[in-house]
């Protein structure tokens, strides 16, 4: 009985840990995961780096933005940060 109750104190640590750090990160991943999966051609996006534009064209690993007239860029789909609304706010 003295060996589990010596394990109490580290069982609870991890159930701590678990509900404090590992499973919020997995609700954020799976999230991130369902906006990239999500987008779509005419999505006004906003890359990890800052930069702002709308998505022209689209496949499964790279998305060109033209980010202004006449200026398209090539980025993996992995850059986009979010997706922004019509008024341009997520």
């Amino acid at each position: 009985m003295e060996n589990i109750a010596s394990f109490l104190p580290l069982i609870l640590l991890f159930v701590v840990f678990y509900f404090l750090l590992i499973r919020p990160q997995q609700k954020q991943q799976k999230k991130r995961k369902e906006m990239l999966e999500s987008l779509q051609k005419g999505n006004r996006v906003v890359t990890i780096g800052g930069l702002h534009g709308v998505i022209k064209e689209i496949d499964e690993e790279v998305i060109s933005l033209r980010v202004a007239e006449g200026l398209s860029l090539k980025f993996n789909r992995a850059a986009v940060e979010r997706i922004l609304d019509e008024e341009g706010e997520q």
